[in-house]
Order: structure tokens, then C-alpha cells, then sequence
């Protein structure tokens, strides 16, 4: 009902525009926000609506993508992803994440000119609309900063209204060490506009400026083009950067309350007028305050498992899984609604500040140090006594499996596709990027070309060197895309992989990860060597077992005797018959 609506977006607004927030009406921006719900609402299409197969489900899986990630000379990058995606992933894959795709600046797409328009030199709406015919989309919304091109910036340059309050000005002398910092760039950068030398947050970069959501008019600008995405044919819509969205001078400027209620204002609305839609915050932080994003059941649909990438990759880089062990069997259970995202590699790098706490430093460094070794970078932060830490580690995640920390050796491949099944049998919904699908190595050309460490990688693939790599059988390309799709065809049968299916971790040894899923129709045991020994593993040792276990996972099932036996980084998924 839209009074109860009315009622509940204007008790969050009271809670974003406090007290230190004068002159704001709230019951007028709740009215503003309820006119933007209902044109979804009057549009009458029952594409946003929740069915009865509920919010997500064993079929589930994300492939992670720039629109330009695969180019073919004379064709347009969204056209060549499109065809990519329908020849090769139609009925493997049902949701794509495109990057931003919007026209940018700087940062591969995360300093947008223009929400509201496709890069053209990738495509248009239209381009969109054929791949959100195949496949439901997630689209990024950066909602912390936009470009200093953007025209909202040039009309607050010109003090023109309402662009002069959506930005945010500090004086330089202004005590600001208390900030968290996820770069080493200066916070504060400095612009001429028509009033002199001011003086904008800038979070990320000098190019990437920060806008005001303590201006109400700001809030209702993203809300209109959160709706819009949804318009467009988002399925999941991902928030950006949203942990810094809230600024208060004497605080660390991280996580606010006031950033929370705004997350769960966003759920509110899409709760209303598109419950089908899924929000998913990005926050690379450690565990503890990532989860904070789900709140009560009230805030996030679904949150990044940022721990799972550098843990994984620790236990294959050590041949050991304590510490993977150790973190996911104390993953809290989840709130009804609320489930994770699972990856290993994305378009950023290997996150560092989420294993603080989780891995001792010298096992962080030794990490490090190796993945050097292996062709990768390190990116820094800022901290507030003046010195730097690792931040992330940018690398391939398909070279960083190239061995271990006595050096590279030849089962990379396997070792590769060890994490990916520990990836997709994590509680949650596993998404994979192109560059893991593909086995691309390092890209130190794009780096040297782009000055930037992660655009290690980042490649942007020529499609018929693609297509000869993909289709030469004894390629690690071919090897890992053709096993890799098979894998997750596997998992999308699997009732005990429901984003919901209980999970379990199974501590016998460190040689092993040992994970089971528990759904009402199937018990299942993923296990993974995460060795380069063979293993032999009693089954009595997972407690009672019925009898007919069957490896699914193997190219040629055979049910499973007394004894598990495991290659070299195999992983294999048990369950009854």
C-alpha cells in the first residue's frame, strides 16, 4: 500500500537526515520517492515482479565482464559480447555482470560522465536490451563518486543549481587523518570554480569526485537512475564503492549509520516496486564489517564473500587450508533473503584488508612475495599515522596458481580449477569473471600501456585469437573454459547448492576442504585437495555415509568404496545415487 510505503521511507529519511541535517522535508521527499515507484508500478510488467520460483535458486551463477572485454575489428564490443555469451554460455551461465558501460574518464568505467547513456564507442541501449534478452543483468551503480567531467561537476564549477550542493567542499585546513583511505591519493583535491579555489572530496582519485548525500536532491537522482537500470532490465542491481558514501568530519567516514540507512532505503524501494530486483553492496573490507551490510534481513539481498579469494588462494599457494578452514566454518548463518556472493577474481584485485585478523602478516607477506614472483603487483592504502599497507594484489588468479611458494610447476591448470570448485560449492551464488573462464595470464602490456597496476588484468581479448585459443584442445584456455562450463552445469543440478542449502564445514586435516551442503532433497561432500600429493581419504572418516556415493563431478561417474583417493588439487562432490 503506498501509505504504508510513504510511512516507512519517511522514518528512514528521518534517520539519514538527522537533526544535523537541517531544512530537509522529509514527508516531500518520501512523496518525491513514491512518484518515481510508481511509474515502475504503472508499467504493469510482471518482469519485476518476485515468482513463485522465489529470489534465486542451484541454477544461479554469475559471469563477471567489461563490455569491451572481447573485440572483433569493425564490430561493435556489445555485439561480439552478445554473440560470445550466446554461443558459448547460453544454458551454463544465466546472469551477466557488465562492468559500468557508461561513458567514463578514468578507472575502466568507474568515473561515469553520463549514468544514463551507453558508451558509445561500445554500444547502445539496444545492445543492452539483446543481451538482457538472453541473460538477467547486473548493473553497476556508482553511487560514491562520479567523473570530473560529468556535467553535474561542470554546473556545480559554475555554481549553476541544484549541481552547486552536489559535491562536497572542505576546507584544506581541515583535520581529515581520521578517514579511512582506500588509496594513497590526497582526499581532498583542488578545483577553480566560479567562486575561486575550492576544495571536493575525492575518495579514489582527483578524476573521481565524491558526491553530497547529505543534499536530498542527490539521494533522489540515484534513486531515479537505480529505477532506470531496473527499467532497462536489471535483474541485480551492484552498489559500488557504497561504504564510504557518508562523510562526518571526526569520524572515519566509513560505514555510517547514515550510509546503512540509505542502502536500506534502496531495498525499501525496490521491495516495492521491483522485488525481483537483487541489491548487492561491494565493500572490500575486512569480514566482520562487510557482513554488517545485511543489517537485520533489511538491508542488502547479498554481500561479497571478500575473504574468499586471498584464503583460497593461501591455501593452494601453502598446500594448507587452516585458515580457509578456520574462516568458513565460522560464516554466520543468514538471515531469511540474504545470501552471499561467492568469487575468486574479479576486475579489481586480491583484496588484502579482508583477512585482517584472519591471516598473521608474515603469511600475508609471504603471499605477496610470491605472487611477485609469479608477474603481480601490490596496490597501497593510506593510513592515518602517514604510512602505507597492501591493499590488493593484482595478478590473474589463473597465474597465480602457477605454483606454490617453492615456485612455478605444471599444475597450474589444476590447481586453477581446484579453487574454482571450492568457489561454486560455497553457500551463496558463485560468480566467475571472463579472465578466470578464459585462463588468461598476466597482461603486462595493458599495464605498461595504462600506467595501472590492475589493469594486469583487464585484457581486452581479440576474438579470433580467442576463438583459436578456446578452440585448440591442448591450450590451458581450451582445458580450463571447456571444464569450467562443465562444472557449473553440474552445479546448477544440485538441489544441496540452493543459495539456501546449509553448509557445514568439515575440519579432518589440512590437506583437505571439506564442505557440506545440506538441502532437504540432497546431502552433498565437496572436497578439494588442496595439495600436490595424493590423498587417500577413509570415508568412515566423514561420519555415516549411505551406501552408492557417487562422484558427480567426474567426467566418468563410478560410485565411491571405502576409500576416496584424490589426484593432485582434485576436487570431487559426493552425494547419493
Amino acid at each position: 500500500m503506498p501509505e504504508v510505503f510513504i510511512k516507512k521511507v519517511e522514518e528512514r529519511l528521518h534517520r539519514i537526515y538527522t537533526d544535523d541535517v537541517p531544512n530537509v522535508d522529509h514527508h516531500a521527499v518520501a512523496e518525491q520517492i513514491l512518484r518515481l515507484c510508481q511509474a515502475i508500478i504503472d508499467n504493469g510488467n510482471s518482469k519485476y515482479q518476485l515468482n513463485s520460483d522465489g529470489r534465486w535458486s542451484e541454477k544461479d551463477s554469475i559471469l563477471i565482464t567489461y563490455g569491451n572485454s572481447i573485440q572483433k575489428p569493425g564490430e561493435i564490443p556489445l555485439q561480439t559480447l552478445s554473440e560470445f555469451l550466446k554461443k558459448n554460455l547460453h544454458g551454463v551461465i544465466p546472469n551477466v555482470h557488465i562492468l559500468p558501460f557508461f561513458p567514463y574518464s578514468s578507472d575502466d568505467g568507474f568515473s561515469v560522465i553520463d549514468y544514463r547513456q551507453v558508451n558509445a564507442d561500445w554500444g547502445d541501449w539496444d545492445d543492452i536490451a539483446a543481451i538482457a534478452a538472453d541473460f538477467d543483468l547486473m548493473i553497476d551503480l556508482v553511487v560514491n563518486h562520479c567523473s570530473r567531467e560529468n556535467l553535474w561537476f561542470f554546473d556545480y564549477i559554475a555554481n549553476n543549481e541544484p549541481y552547486s550542493d552536489y559535491f562536497i567542499e572542505v576546507d584544506p585546513a581541515t583535520d581529515v587523518s581520521a578517514v579511512t583511505r582506500p588509496r594513497n591519493t590526497p582526499l581532498l583535491t583542488p578545483v577553480h570554480t566560479h567562486r575561486g579555489v575550492r576544495h571536493v572530496w575525492a575518495t579514489f582519485s582527483e578524476d573521481q569526485i565524491d558526491v553530497n548525500f547529505a543534499n536530498p536532491v542527490v539521494l533522489l537522482e540515484f534513486i531515479q537512475i537505480l529505477l532506470l537500470y531496473v527499467e532497462r532490465g536489471a535483474r541485480l542491481i551492484r552498489l559500488d564503492a557504497i561504504a564510504y558514501l557518508w562523510k562526518r568530519i571526526g569520524t572515519n567516514c566509513i560505514h555510517l549509520p547514515e550510509t546503512h540507512e540509505v542502502v536500506k532505503l534502496m531495498r525499501d524501494v525496490l521491495e516495492f516496486c521491483a522485488p525481483r530486483t537483487i541489491l548487492l553492496t561491494e565493500t572490500n573490507v575486512p569480514v566482520a564489517e562487510n557482513l554488517s551490510y545485511f543489517g537485520d534481513g533489511d538491508e542488502a539481498h547479498m554481500v561479497y564473500q571478500f575473504g574468499l579469494p586471498p584464503l583460497v588462494l593461501h591455501a593452494l599457494n601453502r598446500g594448507n587450508s587452516s585458515f580457509l578452514t578456520e574462516w568458513a566454518d565460522k560464516i554466520p548463518p543468514l538471515s531469511a533473503g540474504c545470501t552471499y556472493l561467492n568469487f575468486t577474481a574479479s576486475h579489481d584485485g586480491i583484496g588484502v584488508r579482508p583477512v585482517e585478523g584472519l591471516l598473521p602478516e608474515r603469511e600475508v607477506q609471504d603471499l605477496i612475495d610470491c605472487m611477485h614472483r609469479f608477474g603481480g603487483f601490490v596496490s597501497m592504502k593510506a593510513n592515518s599515522d602517514g604510512t602505507q599497507s597492501p591493499y590488493e594484489i593484482n595478478i590473474t588468479l589463473f597465474d597465480a596458481c602457477m605454483g606454490t611458494r617453492r615456485g612455478a610447476d605444471h599444475f597450474q591448470v589444476q590447481r586453477f580449477l581446484c579453487s574454482q570448485a571450492i568457489m561454486l560449492g560455497m553457500q551463496g551464488i558463485p560468480a566467475v569473471y571472463i579472465h578466470s573462464l578464459l585462463a588468461t595470464p598476466n597482461d603486462l602490456d595493458h599495464v605498461e600501456r595504462t600506467g595501472r597496476t590492475r589493469s594486469i588484468n583487464r585484457k581486452i581479448w581479440d576474438e579470433s585469437e580467442l576463438e583459436c585459443l578456446i578452440s585448440n584442445p591442448v591450450t590451458p584456455q581450451a582445458e580450463v573454459f571447456s571444464e569450467l562450463r562443465r562444472m557449473l552445469k553440474v552445479r546448477s543440478e544440485q538441489k544441496a547448492f540452493h543459495p539456501d542449502a546449509r553448509q557445514d564445514i568439515v575440519n579432518i586435516n589440512t590437506d583437505l576442504f571439506i564442505n557440506r551442503r545440506t538441502h532437504a532433497e540432497q546431502t552433498l561432500f565437496a572436497i578439494s585437495n588442496v595439495t600436490e600429493r595424493l590423498l587417500k581419504l577413509p570415508l568412515a572418516s566423514l561420519g555415516f555415509l549411505p551406501d552408492g556415493l557417487v562422484d558427480i563431478l567426474a567426467a566418468e561417474q563410478q560410485v565411491v568404496k571405502e576409500e576416496l583417493v584424490l589426484a593432485p588439487y582434485q576436487s570431487v562432490w559426493l552425494t547419493a545415487s
